[in-house]
């Protein structure tokens, strides 16, 4: 198969060229806007790597549609896929949560569901991107670790993010909003939530200093990549950088940020960020981590089509980045954290996972999609 006539986004450079791909690889790159007889002629468009997103909760929302009601796992995995292929993701990791709640349904009773539906999905041939899972490990959950044990070691599961979404601490300094967001959350009772508060906080004293150790030994035990989830200080970064997080995921203050990079951690923002213009709850804003050289990777956390809107916003002002470095932090950049090397970049011998998008202003339109050199969208 020869993609010809289109802007080739490499590593390094940008120009109008062509395509030839062979057995799901690409064989060939060739300059020039010479159509080849039996190319399909792109007319010019972006040609990109497959966007890799490291973070992305929308499979939950496909199993757990409403309040109380639990849909059909495999048919959960097909919908969840359809918008990540849309939007030119072509490998995803779904980020399941071991613990907490999802629209009123205990997610510690829905996980093994989710990943039998991915599996079951993956087996029949309906999946189109690479799912793959980053187990998202609550530490004030006083069984985490059982339940880490439980899940951590199917074959698909590549990444573990440490986490405290508990009162006074990280994404929540201010103890009053954690309870606002619980309240609206759980609907629980002025007591209940107070009760709440107190298990959360007596669980930072007792054991989530503990649990974060021991979650990073498994990690490290199995190889998988570990991200410490929003950080607020440097002495977080200092605890977390001495158990083997290479990913500082979503800080919250430009010290943490600062803290990862100057420690060799990768720092990664949420796409959906980046395009509102700052952090629907108020934290470290992904375009002033952009504009301090802080940002390295994007996640489309909670909308897909937020991955390519992102990289295209880094290129216009007030960023200025280049296509190739923009694109790097939806593409080679996480392939590269998540030790995906035969993907991520359009080079001889890496996989054909490839994105067609054509510019409207701002916002992109993909034009077509392909996974191992197989036209998916």
């Amino acid at each position: 198969m020869i993609l010809a006539n289109a802007e080739l986004v490499l590593p390094a450079e940008v120009f109008r060229g062509a395509l030839w791909i062979e057995d799901g690889r690409i064989s060939d790159i060739t300059r020039g806007g010479a159509v080849p007889d039996g190319a399909e002629d792109l007319r010019g468009d972006l040609l990109v790597p497959g966007l890799i997103d490291l973070h992305t909760d929308h499979l939950e929302k496909h199993l757990v549609p409403r309040p109380g009601t639990v849909w059909h796992a495999m048919s959960a995995a097909m919908a969840h896929d359809a918008p990540v292929i849309s939007a030119g993701i072509t490998t995803v990791f779904d980020s399941l949560a071991l613990a907490g709640l999802k629209n009123g349904i205990d997610r510690g009773t829905i996980l093994a569901p989710m990943l039998e539906g991915l599996a079951e999905a993956r087996r029949h041939g309906a999946l189109r991107a690479d799912h793959l899972v980053h187990l998202r490990c609550e530490l004030t959950e006083p069984d985490i670790l059982d339940r880490v044990a439980r899940h951590g070691d199917a074959p698909e599961v590549r990444m573990l993010s440490l986490m405290d979404h508990g009162p006074g601490a990280r994404q929540f300094p201010d103890p009053a909003v954690w309870m606002a967001r619980q309240r609206a959350a759980t609907g629980l009772s002025e007591a209940g939530l107070i009760a709440l508060r107190d298990q959360r906080l007596a669980a930072r004293a007792s054991f989530v200093d503990t649990h974060r150790a021991e979650v990073a030994r498994f990690a490290a035990e199995r190889g998988l990549v570990v991200a410490s989830h929003d950080d607020a200080t440097a002495a977080h970064i200092e605890e977390v950088l001495a158990l083997g997080a290479c990913i500082a995921e979503f800080p919250t203050t430009a010290i943490a940020a600062r803290a990862a990079r100057a420690g060799g951690m990768r720092v990664l923002m949420g796409a959906p960020n980046l395009v509102r213009g700052g952090s629907h709850v108020g934290n470290l804003s992904a375009g002033d981590c952009a504009r301090a050289g802080l940002l390295d990777l994007l996640a489309s956390d909670y909308v897909p089509s937020s991955l390519a809107q992102a990289a295209l916003l880094l290129t216009r002002d007030p960023f200025g980045w280049s296509l190739p470095a923009a694109f790097a932090t939806v593409t080679a950049n996480p392939a590269a954290v998540a030790g995906l090397s035969d993907r991520g970049a359009i080079l001889p011998e890496l996989r054909a996972d490839l994105l067609r998008l054509a510019r409207v202003g701002d916002v992109p339109v993909v034009r077509a999609v392909w996974c191992r050199g197989v036209r998916v969208n």
